[in-house]
């Protein structure tokens, strides 16, 4: 028998990426799936692709209704709803997300609004309908290394890591609150995987050697949104339901694997900590002032 075979499951922003290869592998394994995108002639494409067991719902995730919907339209055709997938967020690098000091006002609400709002409003509409219908259900949401084991030198945008770090405390949180009702929450956490929010750091010959090492496993290689589709449907299937409030990272190695950083050149990437003027920054600041001190003290 199939694994999710009876199965209803929305994926939140499952028209491309990592989204769109698990609702792949989900309908494979004998779910219904309804998909939802911002792009229309994306979410067209996923149902073509998809095929007859999928139903695609133009809306943007972070609309609190959006959620709500793609669930409404899944009992609609579907006549059940038993699991919703959050994958929909993004880099807010363009708007100006970036190393700490550097992150704008607006940088940090765009990146925390993409990551984090639409995500809270998927998992209380889908906890809504759980609690509704009773007999409980499961949520799986999309998480990242970077909340848990930092790359400073190449992946340093501060807003995101928030934002994915607040997504493994708030699903823990819930999973203990609605555990009780048999209503699940988990949190997938990919390394660097090659889809279309990281074509910036997959277009990185630095980048490439870093993680050469970073994600040592299959000859060190950027990971395929395929390669987490396993989980995907492990956690999202019976065979997981004595499992709740977890972080399953398939990253490769990256949380266990140091990185081995290539020689600095006189490029540096794009928010590499500039190298201190003579006789300024930081750490020379520093310097002299535990000088001075150093002299008070053998005096």
């Amino acid at each position: 028998m199939s694994r999710l075979a009876n199965k209803c499951l929305v994926v939140i922003g499952g028209t491309s990426g990592l989204g769109l290869s698990a609702a792949q592998a989900f309908v494979v394994e004998g779910a219904k799936v309804v998909v939802i995108g911002r792009n229309a002639e994306k979410v067209a494409a996923a149902e073509k692709q998809l095929g007859a067991s999928a139903i695609g719902v133009v809306a943007d995730a972070t609309q609190s209704a959006a959620a709500s919907a793609a669930i409404q339209t899944a009992l609609l055709k579907f006549k059940g709803f038993h699991g919703l997938y959050h994958v929909a967020g993004g880099s807010g690098r363009r708007q100006g997300d970036g190393p700490l000091h550097e992150i704008t006002d607006e940088g940090w609400a765009y990146t925390l609004n993409e990551n984090l709002s639409g995500l809270f409003y998927s998992n209380r509409a889908a906890v809504r309908q759980f609690l509704k219908q009773g007999g409980g259900g499961t949520v799986l949401n999309m998480g990242s290394v970077l909340g848990f084991s930092p790359s400073a030198r190449h992946f340093g945008t501060h807003a995101y890591t928030a934002a994915k770090s607040a997504i493994i405390g708030f699903t823990q949180g819930v999973a203990g609150y609605y555990a009780p009702a048999n209503i699940r929450f988990n949190v997938l956490a990919p390394a660097l995987v090659a889809t279309p929010m990281s074509e910036r750091a997959q277009a990185s010959e630095e980048i490439r050697q870093y993680i050469a090492t970073k994600q040592p496993l299959e000859g060190g290689r950027i990971g395929l949104p395929s390669d987490l589709d396993g989980a995907a449907v492990f956690l999202m299937s019976d065979e997981s339901k004595y499992i709740t409030g977890q972080v399953l990272a398939v990253d490769g190695g990256w949380s266990v694997s140091e990185g081995q950083a290539v020689a600095r050149t006189e490029s540096h990437t794009e928010h590499s900590p500039r190298p201190a003027s003579p006789g300024g920054g930081l750490f020379s600041t520093l310097g002299k002032f535990w000088g001075r001190m150093s002299k008070k003290e053998t005096k």
